[in-house]
């Protein structure tokens, strides 16, 4: 274009503004006098306030209590009013107080020896609390030691060849009953990389295959993921055996159980079975591998005797829902009472526990770890998960039945 037509054409483009700004300005003026002569009231603008005018009028009071977080009604236009609504969990008001202590006696130890004992959770939960450990005997070496993932605490300790092997740990660890409320879906949800972890199969948990495709069978068509862990929970406790002759919790070995066709054992077998199926069809889930330290309200086979803790070994489960958390099942204390109280399925007791077993956890029972696949500090040696004393000497790692004694007793500190 040259110069002289490109100042014609501005010149023209300035003219054709200035018509339109004359024109919008007597339509104005048109608007605001009215048939009287009067003015009429300024037109309100988007924000709220008068042209010309600054006012600030906030749409409702702010005020935060705790029924009422800051959380709930952040203020308009902040990053948390983009944040689903959470409430601060309500701790329990009933606690009780148990003391664990542990007693290991050896004789004439052949060569260096090494002991592991599995520690309760290293991090303080609603439902229980590790106030402290103390101990004392002639060992060489002591020390607690924690695994890189923090599911797991152990107390280790060693002895030098050719000497008699004398140890007492003892736990303080407060606990308080465990409660699901299907009413309350306002929980913090958990960490990716956890979830991701318990989705993941172990040596002796599955999550494919045949755990698939026995949990597709299970659900059907049910979608709500609370009622898919319930329909797994109750196919679970229908379809297992529990077998007190079995040692120990059982092996944990799922992928036996699904390949042979045969589904029960012991809690760490039924338990197990349960995580294996949740993780098969999406549900993050996860084995709690613990010990019994009281007596039971429920039924006087699910929980100690005694003061005798030595054999009181058990595992629990819990799977995982967004707004819910981690939820606490035990499908295998239901077929614990059926087998050891000799109740009938129809037994108006044992339809009470199966109810009361999904969403709620006795807690006359203390948790240790949530680890699979444990490697033990200082050693090669990988085991399913750990749950009983482990004792190494010259000749390696022997069978865990060796002699150790383990007594509980409620304490008011």
């Amino acid at each position: 274009m040259k110069r002289r037509d490109f100042l014609a054409s501005a010149a023209a483009l300035s003219l054709f503004v200035s018509d339109a700004w004359a024109a919008k300005k007597q339509a104005k003026s048109k608007v605001t006098t009215g048939k009287s002569g009067k003015t009429a009231k300024k037109p309100v603008t988007r924000r709220g306030r008068q042209k010309g005018k600054v006012t600030y009028k906030p749409q409702q009071s702010v005020a935060h209590t705790a029924d009422d977080p800051v959380i709930e009604r952040p203020p308009l236009g902040t990053s948390a009013s983009r944040l689903p609504p959470v409430r601060a969990p309500e701790p329990p008001s009933e606690w009780r107080t148990f003391e664990i202590t542990t007693t290991v006696n050896l004789k004439n130890l052949s060569g260096p020896t090494k002991l592991w004992l599995p520690l309760p959770l290293n991090q303080d939960t609603l439902y229980q609390r590790t106030l402290g450990h103390s101990w004392s005997g002639n060992q060489a070496n002591a020390s607690m030691r924690r695994l890189p993932d923090g599911d797991l605490e152990v107390f280790y300790c060693d002895w030098p060849e050719g000497s008699d092997a004398r140890l007492q740990l003892t736990t303080h660890v407060s606990t308080a009953d465990r409660h699901f409320d299907v009413t309350k879906r306002t929980v913090a949800p958990e960490r990716e990389d956890i979830l991701r972890r318990n989705l993941q199969a172990s040596q002796l948990i599955p999550n494919d295959g045949l755990a698939f495709q026995l949990g597709e069978r299970i659900l059907g068509r049910i979608k709500d993921p609370v009622a898919q862990a319930k329909a797994i929970y109750d196919w679970v406790v229908d379809n297992t055996i529990y077998d007190p002759a079995l040692p120990g919790c059982g092996t944990g070995d799922v992928r036996r159980q699904l390949i042979q066709g045969k589904y029960g054992g012991r809690s760490a077998d039924i338990n197990g079975l349960f995580v294996a199926i949740c993780r098969a069809i999406g549900i993050p889930a996860r084995c709690v591998y613990g010990l019994r330290t009281g007596s039971s309200r429920l039924f006087s086979s699910l929980g100690l005797r005694g003061d005798d803790a030595t054999h009181g070994q058990h595992v629990r489960a819990e799977f995982y829902v967004p707004g819910y958390s981690w939820i606490p099942v035990d499908p295998s204390d239901v077929r614990r009472a059926i087998s050891l109280e000799i109740l009938s399925d129809l037994d108006s007791k044992l339809i009470s526990l199966k109810k009361i077993l999904f969403g709620v956890w006795e807690m006359n029972w203390i948790a240790f770890n949530l680890g699979t696949d444990v490697v033990l500090p200082g050693t090669g040696t990988t085991k399913p998960f750990l749950l009983l004393p482990q004792l190494e000497s010259s000749g390696g790692l022997p069978d865990p039945g060796f002699q150790y004694s383990i007594r509980t007793r409620q304490v008011v500190l």
